[in-house]
């Protein structure tokens, strides 16, 4: 996928600009067309070689306020008060900047005459594409209430999917957090005290206990390099996920990782079966849907093999077949979307995949604990032994050689 820069105009004759995502320059344009922009210039830009602090520290607001907005907006387009006067009402209520500089910003365009879902276009920190896509149908269908009904159960689907990761996650994180500051206390303050202890006795040191000693001195002496160090990984990974093969690379390896890879990718196709269910109930075109939905799944890696459904589809196939090309699912689950294809009810079908997913999640995510803790106990048990072996060896001769032993 090529990155675009385009300028154009919009509905209203106002001049817009942006950087985009497509496979090539007629591309681009279909999809510039597609949200009512006529482009004035389209350029190809590659994004790895474009250092931008903004996007490299910038921060997605939190679903949980996404959520609420959802909720908020589908009570009061049910209670039939007008869009603007709703939205009005909402930027004072927001406790989260980002939010609330986003609505302000979205009354003004609608004041000034856009669509909902050109404005929302214009907030992709706030709202995903297939947030914009489901409100864009809502828009042309006349039932922007369901629009946002649909969003606010997908939303809610995803913030339990998630808490439950979060939770699942906790334990494991938290011991080990607790392992790298027990590390970093021992070579700092508590070992510094026994190598002196040991120097003024002048004895030999058992090879253990050299080993320690030097690592604390290595750290003692170049904490500061290390920190600088740390920080700079941090920064630098973070960049080279920010770029197209970057971000390709670790998602592929994020579903092939022991233990917790399988999570990942059933929550992810769990994710692509309930968004891609809730764009076709909502009457959007296939191809349409799987593109916006692509970008739903999070996973760059799973994201292109999306787009390769879609170019299938484009070129007439089947979406059962094209499934089964992108090497993403389990016999049973193409079997589910072919009797779905075959007898009309696709979306239904795809809510019992996603179903069949979350309950596979939620089975290895009972079973996480369990699979990690005995990594843990040999983590926390080597690291006992090495230090066992290098403080008190060392003491244990020195009480022989006091008794002359």
């Amino acid at each position: 996928m090529a990155h675009f820069r385009y300028r154009g105009r919009d509905e209203t004759g106002a001049l817009v600009n942006g950087v985009l995502e497509a496979n090539s320059e007629s591309a681009a344009a279909d999809q510039l067309m597609r949200r009512a922009i006529i482009p004035l210039s389209l350029e190809g830009v590659d994004p790895a070689r474009q250092f931008n602090w903004r996007t490299l520290l910038a921060r997605r607001l939190p679903l949980a306020e996404l959520l609420m907005f959802t909720r908020q907006m589908l009570s009061l387009t049910r209670s039939g008060i007008p869009l603007l006067q709703a939205l009005a009402g909402l930027v004072e209520s927001q406790r989260h900047p980002l939010m609330a500089a986003a609505l302000k910003d979205i009354v003004e365009q609608l004041t000034a005459g856009r669509t909902l879902s050109a404005a929302l276009n214009q907030h992709p920190l706030v709202f995903t594409p297939l947030y914009v896509g489901m409100v864009h149908v809502g828009e042309n269908t006349g039932r922007l209430d369901q629009a946002f009904e649909r969003l606010s159960e997908h939303l809610e689907q995803e913030q339990d999917t998630r808490r439950r990761i979060q939770s699942a996650m906790r334990y494991p994180l938290l011991v080990l957090g607790f392992i790298a500051v027990a590390i970093g206390v021992l070579n700092i303050l508590v070992i510094p005290k026994f190598a002196q202890m040991f120097a003024k006795f002048g004895a030999e040191l058992p090879l253990p206990t050299r080993i320690l000693i030097a690592t604390s001195e290595f750290f003692v002496a170049w904490w500061p390099a290390i920190l600088v160090g740390l920080v700079g990984a941090v920064v630098g990974i973070k960049f080279w996920l920010s770029t197209p093969s970057g971000r390709l690379r670790w998602d592929g390896w994020k579903l092939r990782m022991p233990i917790v890879g399988s999570i990942i990718s059933r929550a992810s196709l769990g994710r692509f079966a309930r968004s891609l269910s809730m764009m076709l109930r909502g009457g959007v075109p296939v191809n349409q849907s799987l593109s916006l939905v692509a970008d739903a799944v999070d996973n760059r890696h799973m994201h292109d093999r999306i787009i390769g459904m879609r170019r299938g589809i484009e070129g007439g196939d089947t979406i059962s077949r094209t499934a089964a090309a992108a090497d993403l699912f389990t016999p049973l689950v193409l079997q589910m979307i072919a009797v779905g294809e075959e007898t009309g009810r696709i979306d239904e079908l795809l809510d019992d995949v996603a179903a069949f997913y979350e309950r596979e999640v939620d089975y290895e995510l009972k079973g996480l604990t369990a699979k990690i803790e005995p990594i843990l106990l040999v983590l926390v048990a080597g690291m006992v032994l090495v230090l066992a072996l290098g403080i008190y060896l060392p003491m244990w001769d020195m009480f022989n050689a006091v008794q002359g032993r």
